[in-house]
């Protein structure tokens, strides 16, 4: 039996061109400048390529200050990780720059708020506590949270600012860095979205299911009110996985529903890693009707600082 033919190639009659008139992506005008030292924040900013996040974190920029510039929401969705990582002051400025129209948070995240507020400490050692069952069992953050639910429930408000109101009224040691403090006293409209069962205060002895679920409905109907306000503006993802993405894509349609036109807008994902529901609900899925969606990796500790002093220097 002879060997088998095996069809081949003749690489020597291949066709090449001109590397100079090939399409690239990369130029030597985008390029990154080199450190210097002793430069300004400005002259940083302005040395960062011209290619990929950069490019993103440029857009985002963009966007969130021609929203602000003719007068369109900028609404933030914050996970409890920023407020661990310790962005709170990045967010309160950028309150006072006229960066923030609105803020939604998860359970999680007012916990944290309130605990940094009341004490200046927050962020349990959660196997520790598991193996006692002391975990999440702090009384002040769950009965002071409960009442702002059962509060918000009786006079029909929305949790996020009764848990505002009741940091100043408690007179909170550091109710200067309270995300939702500060939204109170500024008139920024600040809710609260939860998933019953999986905050500390659930567990608490006066949580109250009908509370919880009334405190966080009104908030919900209150951001999907500042969702329909959301043409020609930005909505940013910080940090929320899953409850704030879902809650987001809820609040839009209900807009649209009822017959508000929010189809031309930016929205922004920042993330330590690249999750679905982000991907999803936040940037892809509301886009489609037109605007764009902005996807930008990296730690929040970092990013959302640089995002922020980009804004407050006016970059682009």
């Amino acid at each position: 039996m002879g060997r088998p033919e095996f069809p081949r190639l003749d690489h020597r009659l291949a066709r090449t061109v001109p590397l100079p008139s090939r399409p690239s992506k990369v130029v030597r005008d985008a390029l990154a400048g080199p450190p210097r030292p002793g430069s300004t924040f400005r002259e940083f900013f302005g040395r960062l390529p011209r290619i990929l996040a950069a490019e993103e974190l440029r857009a985002a920029v963009r966007a969130i200050r021609q929203a602000r510039d003719s007068g369109r929401p900028v609404i933030w969705g914050l996970g409890a990780h920023v407020v661990k990582v310790g962005l709170n002051p990045v967010i309160i400025a950028l309150m006072d720059a006229g960066y923030v129209s609105g803020i939604a948070m998860n359970g999680a995240g007012a916990i944290h708020d309130f605990e940094l507020a009341l004490v200046g400490q927050t962020s349990e050692d959660v196997a520790e506590g598991l193996a006692t069952g002391t975990f999440g069992m702090a009384e002040e953050t769950g009965r002071y949270l409960n009442e702002c639910a059962a509060e918000a429930m009786a006079a029909g408000a929305g949790w996020g600012e009764m848990v505002g109101r009741k940091v100043l009224e408690l007179n909170a040691p550091n109710a200067d860095i309270s995300l939702f403090a500060q939204a109170y006293r500024r008139g920024i409209p600040a809710t609260l979205h939860v998933t019953v069962g999986a905050d500390i205060i659930h567990m608490h002895p006066s949580a109250r299911g009908d509370a919880l679920g009334a405190a966080s409905f009104e908030d919900f109907l209150r951001f999907a009110g500042l969702v329909a306000r959301l043409e020609g503006g930005v909505y940013l993802n910080v940090g929320s996985a899953v409850v704030l993405p879902e809650v987001f894509l809820k609040a839009l349609n209900l807009a649209r529903n009822l017959g508000h036109r929010v189809e031309n807008f930016t929205t922004v994902n920042l993330d330590m890693v690249r999750h679905y529901r982000p991907s999803e609900n936040v940037l892809r899925r509301p886009t489609l009707q037109g605007g764009r969606g902005i996807h930008i990796t990296g730690h929040h500790e970092l990013m959302v600082p640089l995002l922020a002093q980009a804004l407050i220097d006016g970059l682009e």
